[in-house]
């Protein structure tokens, strides 16, 4: 989904170390970041199916569904304003990645997780205290460019403070903590509805100041990172600061590393030019286009608006509320599996699997809501509407294995140093552009294309499955600085952009 870990380490080396306080205090760092990207994905959805939220805010919504001779199935909540209020978060936040970007290199990491923190937390207070829309929408902005600075900053600093070992467990414990804000959101929509009285969605939408506090305190705790303070010309802070997060004295060679991976850095003059370059082509593709497909599953629309979704297929209130908690729990659960297997079975393995199970599931529920749901006649019924739950549940649970966190984990292996930040940027970007879209058109779309709007997901399923067979290579196991030697060079098609003609402007304008 949306957000996501993106690892940077400097290589495949692994240096002596220990697992120190501030290591502990980085696995904080991730769940705070993780909680506040997830807990705001689920929070939305649940928030614009409360009625007093809707009366309050969207009137015209609250008339459709609370007045009789005005049913509609698939039409209940397609109003450009409530999609806004989702969705105004994700445009802000693929702004703000860019000037991440510049703050995090200049500023340092923990400053730009400082920024994140602050705001979300002014974002929130914007929410939570709402009287109009206009404050509702200043507020998800405030929240949006709080995840474009935390996307960009936190997986900067897990990857560089923490051991080799440990680093990719990391990059996928921030997905994980994602999913848990999101069944968390879940869980607190669920009693928040049952509360007497209009401010229920207060609550909700005010409970994302915890998250974001653990971040903002977890930031002023630590120092910067030392691959910071030395690409800084802090040399001496730098190394010092190496011994106390290593727990040893010998921290020469991996100190050694760094600064040439700094210089190696500092060299290039123009990140994004370079990225651009034809021996980086392969891995920006694969950075684009999985940003594009993570989105275009579908699993942002069950997500974001879960609870109005599963209103629209016939559950009650309460049910789909509940609904959506479960799909929660199955996305967390699921997360754990990808933590075990993605390097036991390889990223490709999963990553097909899921594609298979992913699309027979979107086959069935379209087939099943075409026969028995139409826009004014619902002949769902308990049972097909519980099928239904499960046909969701496999296609979440596929996802949260897959292309969930690989769809983040794989571009952070597949760049060179070089292109490595420049490439981050690009993926949070393609990333956010599509979750913004989507999170606009698809109440919309659910309106006009009604049961198709799962085969539309489903035809993109099969073509990202397609992709990953011919194009996607597996990078399990393989290290960083060695991906050109043991996996491009090597690859049916993407080898022929590993020749030596990046520098020869005839053979380039050519390729």
């Amino acid at each position: 989904m949306a957000g996501g870990g993106f690892g940077t380490g400097t290589g495949g080396g692994d240096f002596e170390a220990k697992i120190t306080p501030l290591v502990i205090i980085s696995c904080i760092l991730a769940s705070s970041g993780g909680l506040m990207f997830g807990y705001d994905v689920g929070i939305s959805g649940g928030v614009t199916s409360m009625p007093e939220f809707l009366r309050e805010f969207f009137p015209t919504v609250y008339k459709k569904n609370s007045q009789p001779g005005l049913e509609s199935n698939y039409c209940k909540y397609d109003n450009q304003g409530l999609q806004l209020f989702t969705s105004s978060l994700y445009l802000a936040a693929l702004v703000a990645t860019f000037v991440a970007s510049y703050t995090t290199k200049s500023l340092g990491r923990k400053l730009t997780m400082l920024m994140a923190g602050i705001f979300f937390l002014v974002g929130t207070v914007f929410n939570a205290a709402a009287v109009n829309l206009a404050m509702l929408i200043i507020g998800r902005i405030l929240l949006g460019c709080g995840v474009g600075f935390a996307n960009q900053a936190v997986p900067l600093f897990l990857s560089e403070v923490a051991p080799t070992r440990i680093r990719g467990s990391l990059n996928i414990l921030f997905q994980l903590m994602c999913t848990i804000g999101i069944l968390v959101a879940n869980m607190i929509n669920y009693g928040t509805s049952k509360m007497s009285g209009p401010n229920g969605w207060r609550i909700s939408l005010g409970l994302a100041a915890i998250p974001a506090l653990l971040l903002t305190m977890g930031s002023l705790i630590v120092t910067d990172t030392p691959n910071s303070l030395i690409a800084r010309g802090k040399m001496e802070e730098g190394k010092a600061i190496l011994k106390k997060i290593r727990g040893v004295d010998n921290v020469e060679p991996e100190f050694l590393e760094i600064v040439e991976a700094s210089r190696a850095a500092n060299e290039v003059k123009h990140p994004f030019r370079n990225l651009l370059k034809r021996r980086n082509r392969p891995q920006l593709v694969i950075a684009i286009c999985m940003q594009i497909f993570q989105q275009l599953t579908g699993i942002n629309a069950i997500m974001f608006y879960a609870p109005v979704l599963f209103k629209t297929l016939g559950f009650k209130s309460d049910a789909s509320l509940y609904s959506s908690a479960i799909t929660g729990a199955v996305n967390v659960l699921s997360t754990v599996v990808s933590i075990y297997f993605v390097d036991r079975a390889g990223r490709r393995v999963l990553l097909l699997e899921a594609g298979v199970q992913m699309f027979l599931s979107q086959i069935v529920i379209t087939v099943v809501l075409g026969i028995k749901l139409k826009d004014d006649v619902n002949n769902l019924g308990h049972g097909l509407g519980i099928l239904v739950l499960v046909f969701v549940c496999s296609f979440v649970a596929s996802f949260a294995w897959s292309w969930g966190p690989l769809g983040w984990l794989i571009p952070s292996e597949i760049f060179a140093l070089d292109a490595r930040s420049a490439g981050q940027s690009v993926a949070v970007f393609f990333n956010m552009l599509f979750t913004f879209i989507i999170a606009q058109a698809f109440l919309s779309m659910l309106c006009h294309m009604m049961f198709a709007i799962f085969l539309f997901f489903a035809i993109w399923v099969f073509a990202m499955t397609l992709f990953t067979l011919f194009l996607i290579p597996e990078t399990k196991g393989v290290p960083i600085e060695e991906m050109t030697e043991r996996v491009w060079k090597k690859h049916w098609f993407w080898k022929r952009y590993m020749d030596e003609v990046e520098d020869n402007p005839k053979a380039q304008a050519n390729a």
